[in-house]
Order: structure tokens, then sequence, then C-alpha cells
């Protein structure tokens, strides 16, 4: 029977149509949403994606909005950016509904109740999830951003924490781009303004009656740049001969008493095409008193006279403030927008010169760019800050006129600020992927720390040092630098002496006690330092605040990254954000070296363990050699093994289980065991052995394939007097054993490829070889890390082995083992190398003493010499 909670869920839907109800009964955050939504492609949102993977090392990254449906606005993987769906089939639908500042973390999407039956983990794409909501200014969730795989993980501390500050950085570049849209929308309207009224100006000098028009007048007026001759005739040539004696007149008594200019009359173009025109001006006094200039716009109102559309409403539509200045830079003309960008009304600035009304001007871009207009006649384009009482930042559009200046502006303060928080937030997040690519890709993350502080400063701090805790346990200052050339000299002598001269309540000693960070001022910290070298190097450093912070491994501090600043450098909370994220990220990569180092250690201990030491038997030299593979768990299936029979043979093996792991190394204990005591119990041939191993295998019920060579070194009476052995050696899938003979001359043995594996199939027939061996000769086997490269094959890499025993033949047999490894191998194999090679003295001579003791089990009867 159901009980309540299953009753509940059933009667309210899932967690995610619950969260999609209560997002889409929101309008104001639908409407927030809806404001951020992209349009075209938005590089900027790309880049985070992207590196939001790559920073946790996901497969799948997405950025999602979240209006009445979901929309993917940016990811990578299995996210199809640009595609839409419903809110209630999606994971972030539900991480946007989460209480302010909590993340939805998925371990295992398949097992959690909250996602377990939406389709994008039905379907397998998503395993695991890691989401945390984008919320705009108000604190609203407009959307998310997320980072999946396939299949299940956990989630660290540091990685939530990071994911938290990319999505800040999401938000960032989406309040940009939304910004980017209005200024340029606002800017196409003011621009489809002037068009749509087709609005012309003049400037007309009544001294001397020049008349200058713009393209768009002279367009108006039927004429063209060549055919306007600048003059009033030219303009009374086109007046309607109706209006021309009242125009005139109202004209000079505008020019007389500087009064209004304001007509509307009609003008007869040359295809006699009558048009009506709307003119309204502004004169300009000159020194005498009179009429300097007048300037003024017009417009063609046939068919549409009403004062909508007069020049005067364009101007005061215009959304950008707009002035004009005269030759004088006195203001001429101020449009609203301008007044309330500029905080003064018109009645305020008409007649005010610029640089009195506007004191900050004086010598700054402004009264620079300005000047150089007006000189050079060419418009200019910057961007500009002006201080109190105006306090902000403004795009400027200026260009030089008959009179003066004109001058277009925007206030782009919220831009600016949006764009320096996004640089800000991308130096940090690069400062971030920085830092992850040095400990991600050095072997020893200790010697990438020492390099830290080169990428901590100055992005962060003006001067940095880097302690790390040693395995001993003894704290050392392993790096440092300083923004300032000259004193990293000083810097580096101080970290030399500071951690000797410091007193047990010194911030950076309570830190790696507390594993807290400290913070403190700079001074005090100069002043705790015992007398000496080292605080008068403090004081040259003279640093203003100190912060240390510690770099934290798994219930252990191991070491502490301390951030300094000078006088007049802020400490930004975001910058020490960030770096307590680098301290966090330097402390686990160290923990993982620590933890890798010593498991590397067991594993390797636990391998040589299973390979022990070969037998010295009389005129018979053994030696052996393993490798780990350079790349790979230091732990596998290689092994070699020497021991004597009961009778007293000599028996050499090689072999190598299939894998390459701790379970590979697990079989290849116990089949070495297994063979070993077949082997030392029943002094079984070659065959026999590897022949009771495969059934032995099959009893055991061992699924483990394997392959291996087996010889066994004998003698007759005749054998020994005629100073011959016989190697007896059977093969079961393993390369073929190579002999030097004593002249020098490299044999290989035939049928290389041998019979079947072990445990394929127990009742397979095996074959048996012998040959015989002069004494002096030496035998080699090998398993095929010696030979095998990526970028060559099997056959080419026995050659290469044959060419270096020739040249290594006459050397001792330990030496000779530890150059072949060096030739072929560098000391750094691409996979496992064991070897074992025995070395057949004279036997009617005393044991040489490079071959060492005789050390023989005491079960195994002596070795006869040649008489006995």
């Amino acid at each position: 029977m159901d009980g309540p909670t299953d009753r509940m869920i059933a009667a309210e839907g899932s967690l995610a149509d619950r969260a999609a109800t209560r997002l889409r009964r929101d309008p104001v955050r639908v409407g927030a949403a809806q404001r951020l939504l992209p349009t075209g492609n938005r590089p900027g949102l790309d880049r985070l994606a992207e590196l939001a993977a790559r920073l946790m090392g996901t497969a799948g990254s997405q950025v999602s909005l979240l209006v009445d449906h979901q929309l993917i606005a940016a990811g990578t993987g299995a996210a199809a950016v640009g595609s839409t769906g419903p809110l209630e089939e999606s994971l972030c639908t539900v991480t946007a509904a989460l209480p302010a500042g909590e993340c939805l973390v998925v371990t295992d999407a398949r097992d959690d109740p909250r996602v377990a039956d939406l389709p994008p983990v039905r379907a397998g794409a998503v395993g695991s999830y890691l989401g945390t909501a984008l919320t705009d200014g108000s604190g609203q969730p407009v959307g998310a951003l997320c980072v999946f795989g396939p299949e299940p993980r956990r989630w660290a501390p540091s990685e939530i924490a990071t994911l938290q500050q990319l999505a800040a950085s999401v938000m960032t570049e989406l309040e940009l781009s939304a910004l980017l849209r209005q200024y340029e929308n606002e800017r196409l309207r003011w621009e489809l303004a002037k068009e749509a009224g087709e609005v012309g100006t003049f400037d007309f000098d009544p001294s001397t009656g020049l008349l200058l028009w713009d393209e768009q007048l002279q367009r108006m007026f039927g004429y063209d740049p060549v055919t306007f001759d600048r003059s009033l005739d030219a303009f009374n040539a086109r007046v309607h001969p109706d209006d021309m004696g009242w125009h005139a007149d109202a004209l000079q008594a505008s020019v007389d008493t500087l009064g209004e200019y304001d007509v509307e009359y009609r003008i007869v173009l040359p295809g006699g095409q009558t048009r009506w025109i709307h003119a309204r001006g502004r004169h300009v006094p000159g020194p005498d008193g009179r009429t300097d200039h007048l300037i003024g716009a017009a417009y063609d109102t046939t068919g549409e006279r009403e004062a909508s559309t007069r020049v005067t409403r364009v101007l005061e539509a215009m959304p950008a403030g707009f002035y004009s200045l005269d030759r004088e830079w006195r203001f001429t003309h101020v449009n609203a927008q301008a007044e309330r960008l500029l905080g003064l009304s018109r009645d305020e600035l008409l007649g005010e010169v610029l640089w009195e009304a506007f004191p900050a001007t004086r010598g700054s871009i402004f009264e620079q760019s300005y000047r150089e207009a007006v000189s050079n006649g060419d418009p200019v384009l910057f961007d500009a800050y002006y201080p109190q009482p105006l306090d902000g930042w403004y795009e400027l559009s200026a260009w030089p006129t008959p009179d003066g200046l004109s001058v277009y502006f925007l206030e782009v303060t919220e831009r600016r600020a949006a764009q320096e928080q996004a640089e800000r937030s991308a130096r940090r997040l690069a400062l971030l992927a920085g830092v992850s690519a040095d400990l991600a890709g050095a072997l020893d993350p200790q010697t990438a720390t020492a390099h830290l502080p080169e990428l901590v400063v100055p992005a962060l701090a003006d001067f940095c040092i880097v302690t790390v805790v040693g395995a001993d346990g003894r704290a050392r200052d392993v790096g440092s630098w300083h923004a300032d050339e000259d004193m990293r000299p000083v810097l580096d002598r101080y970290t030399q002496l500071r951690l000797d001269a410091m007193p047990p309540d010194s911030p950076a000693l309570t830190a790696l006690r507390s594993g807290v960070a400290v913070r403190r001022d700079g001074r005090d910290v100069v002043a705790l330092l015992l007398p000496g070298e080292a605080r008068d190097l403090a004081a040259r450093l003279a640093p203003r605040e100190a912060v240390v912070l510690p770099m934290r491994g798994r219930n252990r501090t191991l070491g502490l990254l301390t951030v300094y600043y000078a006088d007049g450098t802020p400490a930004r909370e975001e910058d020490l954000s960030t770096a307590q994220d680098v301290a966090e990220r330097v402390g686990l990569a160290l923990d993982n070296a620590r933890l890798y180092g010593a498991q590397q250690q067991l594993a390797e201990g636990l391998q040589r363990s299973l390979l022990t030491e070969p037998p010295e038997p009389d005129h018979a030299e053994i030696a052996v050699r393993y490798l780990p593979a350079a790349e790979a768990a230091r732990v596998g299936g290689d092994w070699y093994d020497a021991f004597l029979q009961p009778g007293g043979t000599t028996m050499l093996v090689i072999g190598d289980v299939v894998g390459h792991d701790t379970e590979a190394a697990a079989a290849m204990g116990q089949l070495r065991g297994l063979l070993r005591g077949i082997a030392t119990y029943s002094d079984a041939g070659p065959v026999e052995v590897l022949r009771g191993l495969d059934t032995s295998m099959t009893t055991l019920q061992m699924t483990t394939l394997a392959t291996a060579a087996v010889a066994r070194f004998e003698q007759t009476p005749d054998e020994l007097s005629r100073g011959i052995t016989r190697m007896r050696w059977a093969n079961a899938g393993h390369l073929p054993p190579l002999v030097i003979n004593p002249d020098g001359s490299v044999a290989e043995l035939a049928e290389w490829n041998g019979d079947l594996l072990l445990g394929v199939d127990p009742e397979v027939k095996r074959r048996e070889s012998v040959v015989t061996l002069d004494r002096g000769a030496t035998v080699l086997l090998y398993t095929d890390g010696l030979v095998e490269r990526r970028d060559s094959d099997l056959d080419e890499g026995i050659v290469r082995l044959r060419e270096a025993l020739i040249e290594l033949a006459d050397l001792p047999l330990e030496v000779l083992l530890d150059e072949l490894l060096e030739r072929l191998v560098h000391g750094r194999p691409e996979d496992d190398v064991a070897l074992v090679a025995v070395r057949l003295h004279p036997q009617d001579r005393p044991r040489p003493v490079e071959a060492g003791p005789n050390r023989v089990p005491p079960t195994v009867p002596p070795e006869r010499l040649p008489g006995d």
C-alpha cells in the first residue's frame, strides 16, 4: 500500500513539476529571465561553459535560461546549444527552485529521487550532476549553470565553490550582453529618429551672406555639393514666389532683433514640385551684440505639418544627451537627456563656457579631444570619466560645425562596471585554470608549488610567499615573488630567515597549527619578528597587510599561501576569495601526491616481495631485473623466477599475466607460487610443469590468462666431462629465450611464438625443445616490455635487442642487464619489464668471484666436477 509520502508526490507531481509551476507563476522572474535571453553567438558564454567542464573534468556543461521553457544558451558535450524544452523535464529547473545559495549536488542521478525520473537521467546522459542557480541583482533565479557526466561521481567542496564563482561570471556576461543590446537599441532609435524626420541643418552668416547646408538640406532643396554655391541667392531661387517677400522680412527681423526664427514656407523644386519646409534657428550673437550666426534645422513637412515632426521634437526625443558649443566653447543648445545626465537645466547651461561649468574638463581627455576635433575638422569618439558631482563614465562623439562643436554622449557607467567585473572574473578564472594546469601537469607538485607565487603576483597581491610542510613535519618556504623587481632579492633573503625568527604566536605558525586563515596588519607582522636581519628585511618590504591562507589537504595542513599588500593597494575580498581557492587547490594536490606516493611505495614493495632473489648454484651465475612502467600503476603481471629442483637441475621461468593492475599482480603471485610448488616437488621437466600449472588453474577455477617460458639446465656425467649443458625448454605463448654463445654471437631459438597461453585449454598438447650449450654461454629470458614500442612492431624490437646483446656480450652479467635496460627503455619503460639470465661458467676451474658465493638448498646434491 502506498504511504503518505507517495500519495503526496502523486497528488502534487514530481519535484521538477512543482518547481516548474512555481517558476512560471512569478512574472517578475520570467521578465528578468527574458531580458537576458541572448541573440546570436555569445562567445563569452561558450568560453565559460567550456571552462566549467575543463575545471570540473566533466563530459558536459550547460548554461540554461528559464522563462516559461528552458533555453540552452551555451554548453559542451550532450548540451544542444540553442535548443529548448519543457521546464518539467530539466534538472536546471530543480536547481533554480532551490533556496538562495544552495547547489543541486547529485552523486548518482539514477538513485536520487529528486531527478531519477527526468528524461536526461533515464536516457543515460546524466549520471552525476552539479548545478547552481543564476540570479540577477534582485535575487531572482533566471537560470542555472551546471556540469554533468554519464557516470556517478562525488563532488568536492572546492568544486562546488568554483562552480558558484563561475556562475557569477556567467551572470556578469549575461548582464553585459543585455546592457550592450540596450545601448545599441537606443543608439539605433536615435539614428532612425533622425533619418525618419529627414532633418537638415544650416548655418547662416548675415554679414557675409554665407549659407552652409548639410547634404540632407541640399537634397531637400534639389541641390548637390557641386550645384549649391553656399549663398542666400541659392536659397531664394527655391522659395515659392508668394512666400519670398514675407520670409525675407521675417529673416531680417529675426537677425536685427536676435529674435526667434521659426517659419514654415514653400519651395519649388526644379521639376516644378512644391514642398513645405519648416525651419527653426537660434541666433549666436557676436561681440557687438549683433547676430553673428544663425544656426538651425529644417525638415520637409509636406503632408505632415504637425508639431510632432518638428526638429525640436526629434532632438528632445533622442535617448542620448546632445549639446552644441560655439567657437567660444559656450553652450548653445542642450536637449532634455543632456539636462538629466549633466544634472543642470538648460537655463543654467545656455551661454555658459564649458570649462567653467565643468572645471574637471580642463587639461583632460575632454579638452584634448574637443580641441583636436575643432582644429582638424574631424569627428572624435572616445570614452572618459568625469569625477564628482557626476562621478560617471561617458561615451562621447563630437564633430566640428561651422559654429563650433556638437556633442552626442551616453552614460556608460554601468556598462564599464560590468566590463571591469567581467575582466576581473576572467583574470581570476584564468589564474585558477593556470594553477590547476601546473599542478596537473607536474610530476612533483611541490616543485610546481614553488612557481605558484609568480601566478599569484601581481594578479592577487603585491608579493607572496609559499610554505610547504615536509615529510619530516618541518615547514619550509619554497617560493616567493614580488611585483617590484628590485625587491625580489630582499624577499628571497627574507624567506631564508623569517621562519626561524618567528615567535609561536606569529600569523604563519598560528595558521599552521589551527588550519584557519589569519589576517593581520603588516606593521604587527614586522614587530612580532625577533630583532635581527629578518625583521630589518621585513621593514624594507613594508607590508600594509598580510593574509595567511592554509593549504589544507584531508584533515591536515600541508602548507601556507601568504599574500601581502603594500600601501595604496586595496585587498579586495574577491581577490582574497580567489587566493583561498588557490590555496585549497594546492593543498588538495599536495595531499593527493602524498597519498599517491605512499600507495606507490606500498604497491611496489608488494610487487618486489613476490619476486625473490635467485639461487647461486655452482658454476651458474643467475641475474634478475624488474622495472615497472613509468606511466602506470607500479604493479603488474610480469614475473621472473629461478630455483633448483630436488635433482639439482636449475630452472628459469619468465611470465606475463594478461592485465596491468593490482588484480594482475595478485594473479601473478598465485601462478608463480603454483609453478614453483609443482616444479620443486615433482622434479618434472618444463612441459610437465606447464601442463600441471594449466590443470591446477582449471581445478582452482582461475580465470586468468598468462604467457610463460620455462627452461631447465641438465647435464649427464658425459656432458660434464665434455663441458656442455642441455637446456630443455617449453613455451606457452611467450617470447623465446636468446642465447649469447661464448664467441659473442647471438642465437634466437626456433618456434618463438610457442604453444597456447595458460588458462585457455588444460587439455592442449604442449611441446618441448632441447638445445645444447657450451660452457661460457649466456641465456636471457625477458618480457615484451623490453622490446615493444608504440612507434614500431615487435620484430623490430627483437632486432634491437639482438644488436645490443652482440655489443654487450663481453660485459659481466649484472652490468649487461643494466646496460640493456638503459639502451632499450632508457630506465623508463612504457610497460613492465622482467628479465632473468643465466651465465654457464666453465666447470673445470673454480667458480668466478663475480658469480658470488655458492648458495643452494640443503636438499640439492652437490655438483660433480670433471674427474670426480
